[in-house]
């Protein structure tokens, strides 16, 4: 009876992984487990559509007339008939797995590795590809809290005065309830649990491309709100003859609709990096919500597992986001600022233009409201507060970014390298200067670009030299107060120049995969050395 019990409450057992010269298999469950597991699914997946769309199901039951006496009976009788089906079909499919020996086998494995810590029970664990909720935790976010070299994560939120709070009562109560229904969904989509399910086939088949051909390590980690993060880990240290970026780690952000099974993480891995891939949280195994809070105390328990537990030093780990990641990057930027690098594929500047361009004109007040309130992904602002090495790279034909489609010059991205600039080198902005570089950052196609720098006559020995002579007699930190002593003409020079080394263009659409041959450091100066592509220059 308790064997019955423990397979009736036991997570779905997907596949087997190949164990050297065993091949890996997916999971065969035999008749009554499959069957019965069918209706389970189907049950949750109708309750799940139901609770998206309640306000309309909730209106046709009312037009229907179910909400009297009579109607309020019959719904408790429908529901109660789904609640005998869905638990017939649990009961069954627990008989089914009793009687299957390899799903027992598992269920043992399982529970041994519940209760025992020790790394022979995870690596016959790490055999399996089950529901991630049954996975034991393998970090915990407080393992390293007394350590005094972990940087607290704070977002900043402005207070507003009391009157101001009590005014805007009536506009913060629409925007938090547009924000917390649709709007959350609208902006993290990969955490509706449909669209999950619906792609479970692609992620199963990613994991287990990442588990069998680069010998990746699944994780669980616990952070500091309760949420567990879904990890995936690719080790190629110490293989240099294979893999000479095999000592660097990246540390990948994925977008709204991403997952690290079939991400950006293909991109590094590609490159021969080790790759530590991280779901959101209510994204596939992750569990929570993607607000901000939620998203900061992640990526902060991914850090600190790649640092205390995976053993990298700060130094080598480069931070590589794509899209709405690029939160959670600028976020682990700022706290610790001592990354090797950190690279923004086609990510923005801040959410609100592109919310605001994407919905109607008189909803304009409470979406702001509810950004500002509720989800503020400012990555600009984050991202001014590290001065490390960092490269921006920009979809030229991108349509999700773009508050006009496919209009390069409304790309957010390139406001979030203005802000950059504004920030690392403010007194090379001028209202002239700017000008020009918003005509570089308009251009249509490379052509125009050069032409443009052309007819500026950038050249990047002149920009290098005087860049290089002011951090020598000065500083190469951030904010480099270069410019005051410059003629209007050499700031343009200077900033342009600056551009193309902080940005490169991509010549693609939002969602195509960035190929490994774009996946290069970038370029920053130093008070000793420059570093041009990651190359030293007396290289």
């Amino acid at each position: 009876m308790a064997t019955l019990v423990k397979c009736t409450l036991g997570p779905r057992l997907y596949r087997i992984y190949r164990r050297g010269e065993v091949a890996g298999h997916e999971y065969e469950a035999n008749a009554l487990e499959r069957h019965s597991d069918t209706v389970v699914k189907w049950v949750n997946v109708m309750w799940n559509l139901t609770w998206y769309f309640s306000p309309g199901v909730g209106f046709f039951l009312y037009r229907r007339g179910y909400f009297t006496v009579d109607g309020l009976i019959s719904i408790a009788r429908f529901a109660g008939t789904v609640f005998i089906i869905l638990f017939s079909a649990v009961c069954v499919r627990g008989i089914g797995r009793v009687t299957n020996e390899e799903y027992r086998k598992f269920l043992k494995i399982l529970h041994e590795a519940q209760k025992n810590k020790s790394l022979e029970s995870r690596r016959s664990l790490a055999q399996y590809d089950f529901q991630f909720k049954a996975w034991p935790v393998d970090f915990r976010w407080d393992e390293v809290e007394s350590d005094e070299r972990k940087p607290i994560v704070t977002r900043q939120v402005k207070q507003k005065k009391l009157i101001d709070r009590v005014k805007g009562l009536p506009c913060q109560v629409v925007s938090y309830i547009l924000v917390h229904t649709f709007g959350r969904r609208l902006i993290y989509p990969g955490s509706v649990s449909v669209l999950s399910a619906a792609v479970g086939p692609m992620l199963l088949q990613g994991r287990t491309k990442q588990v069998e051909e680069y010998n990746g390590q699944r994780a669980k980690l616990l952070a500091r709100d309760g949420n567990s993060i879904d990890t995936m880990f690719i080790d190629r240290r110490n293989k240099e003859e294979q893999f000479s970026n095999g000592n660097t780690l990246v540390v990948c952000c994925e977008g709204n609709a991403g997952f690290y099974e079939i991400g950006c993480t293909c991109t590094p891995v590609e490159g021969g990096y080790s790759v530590l891939g991280w779901n959101h949280p209510g994204f596939a195994g992750s569990t929570g919500v993607p607000f901000p809070e939620s998203e900061a105390n992640a990526v902060d328990v991914v850090m600190q597992y790649a640092i205390n537990k995976l053993g990298f030093q700060v130094e080598n780990i480069i931070i590589f986001a794509w899209s709405i990641g690029g939160f959670t990057a600028s976020l682990a930027a700022k706290n610790y600022p001592d990354v090797r690098a950190v690279i923004l594929d086609a990510t923005f500047d801040d959410l609100v233009p592109l919310a605001v361009a994407r919905m109607p004109d008189s909803l304009r007040g409470v979406i702001i409201r509810g950004i500002r309130d509720y989800v503020n992904l400012n990555i600009a602002d984050q991202l001014s507060q590290y001065s490390g090495p960092l490269r921006l790279i920009r979809r030229t034909r991108d349509e999700i970014i773009t508050t006009d489609e496919h209009d390069v010059a409304s790309n957010r991205g390139n406001d979030l390298l203005v802000k950059v600039l504004k920030q690392r080198y403010p007194k090379l902005i001028t209202n002239e200067s700017l000008s020009v570089l918003k005509a570089w950052l308009s251009a249509s196609d490379q052509i125009t670009q050069l032409s443009i720098l052309s007819s500026v006559e950038v050249d990047e020995s002149e920009c290098f030299q005087i860049l290089q002579s002011y951090a020598e007699e000065n500083s190469a930190s951030f904010p480099m107060l270069i410019g005051d002593d410059l003629e209007d003409d050499t700031k343009m020079k200077l900033l342009l120049f600056l551009a193309t080394k902080y940005l490169s263009d991509f010549d693609s659409t939002h969602c195509t995969p960035l190929p490994a041959s774009q996946f290069a450091m970038p370029w920053m100066l130093d008070e000793e050395f420059v570093i041009y592509d990651g190359q030293d220059e007396d290289q």
